[in-house]
């Protein structure tokens, strides 16, 4: 493997795609995203992870680059998960309102939130223009000016409650008419999120919808920047936990010795996040109270620092398809 020269200002897609059951279709869209339409390898770009869940029937898809050249990666990668997946005839217990359901940047490396929402609004106005009938609404630091978290605009949707394309009645920011095929797309910029998910073992789903309720951010003694839910998965419940970056402005974080918080800087800002064993020791302690284990815990793709690692080992490295290096796509 040859070194390639690296501009280290690093952001990361972590694309979320409504297929999960056709490994031959996730892992072209993956490639499509680090070669050219003549099978060209993209010297900065690399897919470093690859999560399928077949229950859900969703793919997560880790796609790392310089900045000023992530945006056009992710559109080439969306392009052809628009041609290969049919909203119409997805099934899957996970929410979604696209057939690319999210395209969150997120800054790795010398990079700010405002250029991450610059290259978001990009990748969205492209996408308008090279797939037609595709809709879009913006959150973050590509919703200007209004800067509203992904947690508000699903709210808006009704994505919580289930509602699907078909009963929408919200416009998108950007786009036509909401397409059967196509669905929502939500694109935007915030500080890196992650996902911790923790089965229990139990089908009692209200039980799970409860533990998840009480974990949650927005509960009193829940743990801040956690959005939870519960889904039946192998016959068990599993608590997913969307794990959000946050700045220190409420004094959350008592001590750089809280061990329940992880903190990492970019460009001079400081984030914190609660940490996997933290949310996994919560989980166990909630389900415990109602005489259930934990049987599992599954963090998909990386943390903030680890992403930041691979994507400057494998972009220094020149490694297009990072994600096969760690044994393929995870299932």
């Amino acid at each position: 493997m040859s070194s390639t020269r690296v501009s280290f200002h690093l952001a990361a897609c972590l694309l979320n795609i409504s297929e999960a059951r056709k490994k031959d279709v996730v892992e072209k869209i993956a490639k499509a995203a680090i070669y050219n339409d003549n099978g060209q390898k993209h010297p900065q770009a690399t897919v470093l992870n690859i999560f399928s869940d077949y229950d859900y029937n969703r793919s997560v898809i880790t796609i790392a680059a310089p900045i000023d050249m992530l945006g056009d990666y992710v559109v080439s990668a969306c392009i052809e998960a628009f041609k290969s997946i049919d909203l119409t005839v997805h099934e899957g217990i996970h929410p979604c309102l696209g057939a690319v359901d999210l395209v969150p940047i997120y800054p790795l490396l010398d990079v700010d939130l405002e250029e991450c929402g610059t290259v978001a609004r990009s990748i969205a106005e492209s996408l308008t223009l090279h797939v037609p009938g595709c809709s879009v609404f913006l959150f973050g630091h590509a919703d200007q000016p209004e800067k509203r978290s992904l947690v508000q605009r699903r709210k808006q949707l009704g994505w919580f409650i289930g509602k699907d394309v078909k009963s929408m009645e919200n416009k998108p920011d950007i786009g036509a008419t909401l397409s059967q095929r196509y669905g929502l797309t939500g694109i935007g910029a915030s500080p890196y999120v992650m996902n911790c998910n923790v089965t229990i073992d139990t089908q009692d789903l209200a039980t799970g919808r409860n533990i998840a309720s009480a974990i949650r951010g927005s509960s009193a003694s829940g743990l801040k920047g956690i959005q939870g839910m519960a889904f039946p998965h192998d016959g068990k419940i599993e608590i997913a936990c969307n794990v959000e970056s946050f700045e220190e402005a409420d004094n959350v974080v008592t001590s750089p010795d809280d061990s329940g918080y992880i903190s990492y800087r970019v460009l001079g800002n400081t984030y914190y996040y609660v940490s996997p064993q933290s949310i996994e020791a919560q989980i166990n302690k909630l389900a415990t109270d109602q005489q259930i284990k934990t049987v599992g815990t599954a963090l998909v793709g990386f943390t903030p620092e680890e992403c930041k690692q691979h994507a400057t080992y494998a972009l220094m490295k020149g490694i297009g398809e990072f994600w096969k290096m760690r044994g393929g796509i995870f299932m």
